[in-house]
């Protein structure tokens, strides 16, 4: 099979809620021949959008999970995966963003820059991929693309130029002026799809010179060619087009293009840019570690006569069983062909290979390079790397956040206790921000996750999905305990029982830790206690901070020194020394001035002006920080620091205050120290717990 790699791209869909990915990935399907009739996300004819399969993201109108298909544009093969804008599905944009190549970065017209778009910016750096940025929803009232462009230079930070400019904004919105042709051109017919190319409009042209000068300036930084071309006033279009291609392949320019999804206005324009500026995926260096070489970096090419490297980056279950996503970045991945999984070290068969289209799939006999395809009935983890036969590579995996919330579950009864155990040891495999355990002290199901919304959805898919009910309980906060003066201890450890006792002796100091969680530091000198036992001591130090005498929760920030002990030829063991190691722990643990920690969480509210006052007085009474706050317009921003015990019920409390016209997202920030009175009250409910167990 001949294919071109240069004509197939790898692109994601990426922005803050509501600033319009789902309805841009309706249109590009539409303007692709994929589907023939557009549906709203939010739609009256209740079949909501394609991209969202669920029928829990159709009701609430938001993304949960991300979504693949393949379309054709032009000559063109585009995959393109939608993703959530929520804080709390942060693992799906990660994932996604670990095998695209490249992204449509999505703002709306009037909000701009918001919170979320600072996140999904800082996962693209991270992952290094280049994007073209869409201002959309320039019909609405307020609309202003030129100040989003100033915010992404200001924000986060990015080379942007317009590569068009609106022809009228808000209810006015017309069509687009292209800058490198210097035409304009108006969207027209049923939905759009005759595009009428003319002049631009007479008040519009002093305009469209002077962003056409800047654009022309900017991208002859790539171009010597071009940069003559200019000086000469004759460039070309091709040359143009080089010279940005080559600016957003290095991630020092994006260009900006902007239109309205909902009004079906920009976007054939912006899927030439996709084609024209995103890369294929041989102009990608990724790189896999090879196993049998302690790790050496090893490149991978786009050549299909090489042996296959793929990574599976997502699992769902559907109703035939697991699906793999798998994105192919080396040789082919065959029907029939066998793969060796380099985590588990087992080999499997491909048995079925299908093409996602959101939820609905087509088989196919192979897949190239840079291909994202999916694999039925295989056993494998999210982030596994399948390999030919003797090749032993893994590729890096990707970036998974800590959970910042967590719920106590308890099924109704014992049907829903079975399907309960189902249900979470499916959702856990597919998602690696969603974790769950049982608390060995309440023996109460406990589940962790990125937000309340993110812990509810999943509540309501096993209420649906598995015909389970549950019952939840408040959230249990991940409190830590730290000390905060430095405490010496000297314990002996003896215990004589006939024959070998146990002998330990271990002496020297604890003092606190910034930025780390525990150290151990040998300082013994003179072999009072010997080598072998040192690993002793530290392993029983390291238990000892599990579980903290305040409230029972880990402790952190600890860096335990030894410098003196004793050990006694016969009595003295590896058990022995753990054990006095624990003992020692506790004795300046206690001399240590122990404090309770808090999760403090980064909190960032949008909402109009008038709210502000209400925003403010909101935050203070939950004991938070104001760090800033920003007036855009009629519209600010409050970024805040707020303990997240206090953040529970936030959203309902926040839409209440604001007419459900403000949001907030939050991330974890640091742990804090909690004050006395609170620390008072947790420390006596500690101790009541513990009597009435010990009581049972």
């Amino acid at each position: 099979m001949s294919f071109d790699i240069s004509k197939m791209r790898n692109i994601g869909i990426s922005a803050h809620i509501d600033s319009g990915k789902t309805t841009l990935s309706e249109r590009i399907l539409f303007y692709c021949d994929k589907i023939h009739a557009i549906h709203e996300v939010r739609g009256k004819d209740g079949v909501g959008a394609v991209m969202d399969n669920m029928e829990l993201e159709r009701e609430r109108g938001i993304t949960i999970q991300s979504a693949s298909t393949q379309v054709q544009w032009k000559d063109y093969t585009i995959n393109v995966i939608d993703t959530p804008g929520h804080v709390d599905f942060t693992v799906e944009v990660e994932r996604s963003l670990r095998v695209l190549d490249g992204a449509i970065l999505v703002l709306c017209s009037v909000g701009g820059v918001q919170s979320q778009s600072i996140t999904v910016d800082r996962q693209l750096k991270r992952y290094h991929v280049p994007r073209i940025a869409f201002v959309n929803k320039c019909d609405r009232t307020g609309a202003n693309p030129f100040k989003v462009r100033m915010q992404l230079r200001e924000k986060l930070g990015l080379n942007a130029y317009m590569m068009q400019i609106p022809i009228g904004l808000e209810d006015k919105l017309e069509g687009v002026v292209d800058l490198i042709t210097m035409k304009a051109m108006y969207f027209e017919g049923d939905s759009g799809t005759e595009i009428r190319v003319a002049e631009i409009p007479a008040h519009l042209v002093d305009e469209a010179e002077k962003y056409r000068e800047e654009l022309l300036e900017a991208a002859s930084m790539f171009s010597d060619e071009l940069m003559e071309a200019v000086l000469e006033g004759n460039p070309s279009e091709e040359m143009i087009k080089t010279a940005i291609r080559k600016g957003t392949l290095s991630e020092q320019f994006v260009p900006v293009f902007c239109g309205s999804a909902y009004k079906n206005k920009g976007i054939q324009p912006l899927l030439d840019g996709v084609v024209s500026y995103l890369p294929d995926p041989s102009e990608v260096k990724n790189f896999a570690l090879n196993l049998d070489k302690n790790e050496e970096q090893v490149e991978l090419t786009c050549d299909p006569d090489k042996p296959c490297v793929a990574l599976g980056f997502k699992l769902e279950d559907g109703q035939y069983g697991q699906l793999t996503y798998v994105r192919v970045y080396q040789g082919c991945l065959k029907k029939g062909a066998e793969l060796y999984n380099t985590r588990s070290h087992k080999k499997f068969k491909v048995g079925r290979l299908v093409r996602m289209n959101s939820a609905s799939m087509e088989d196919i006999n192979e897949g190239v390079p840079g291909d994202i395809v999916a694999l039925f009935g295989i056993d494998c983890a999210s982030g596994d790397t399948f390999c030919s036969d003797g090749l032993n590579y893994a590729m890096t995996s990707m970036f998974v956040p800590e959970p910042v919330i967590s719920l106590a579950i308890t099924p109704k009864d014992k049907k829903s206790a079975d399907q309960m155990a189902k249900a979470l040891n499916r959702f856990t495999k597919e998602d690696p921000t969603f974790q769950t355990y049982v608390d060995p002290e309440s023996n109460q199901t406990i589940i962790k996750g990125m937000g309340e919304l993110h812990l509810d959805v999943y509540i309501e898919r096993m209420r649906r999905e598995y015909k389970c009910e549950v019952e939840t309980g408040m959230p249990q906060v991940a409190y830590r305990e730290s000390i905060t003066q430095r405490a010496e201890f000297n314990y002996t450890h003896k215990k004589q029982t006939g024959g070998s006792g146990q002998y330990g002796r271990v002496a020297g100091f604890m003092e606190p830790l910034e930025d780390k969680d525990y150290e151990f530091v040998d300082a013994i000198k003179g072999g009072v206690i010997p080598n072998e036992y040192i690993p002793s001591c530290d392993k029983g130090f390291r238990a000892s901070m599990n579980k903290g005498s305040l409230i029972g929760f880990p402790i952190v920030g600890v860096k335990c020194t030894i410098n003196d002990g004793q050990y006694h030829p016969v009595d003295s063991s590896d058990i022995a020394f753990q054990v006095a190691a624990q003992g020692a722990f506790r004795e300046a643990y206690s001399k240590a001035k122990p404090v309770i920690l808090e999760p403090i969480m980064k909190v960032s509210i949008e909402g109009p002006t008038e709210f502000q006052g209400n925003i403010f007085a909101v935050i203070n009474q939950r004991r938070g920080i104001i760090v800033s706050s920003t007036e855009d317009g009629n519209f600010s921003r409050v970024e805040a620091e707020v303990p997240l015990s206090e953040m529970f019920g936030f959203s309902t409390v926040l839409r209440s205050l604001t007419q459900g016209k403000a949001e907030f997202s939050m991330e974890f920030l640091k742990y804090g120290k909690v004050p006395n009175s609170i620390a008072d009250t947790l420390i006596k409910e500690y101790e009541e717990k513990r009597k009435k167990e010990q009581n049972k």
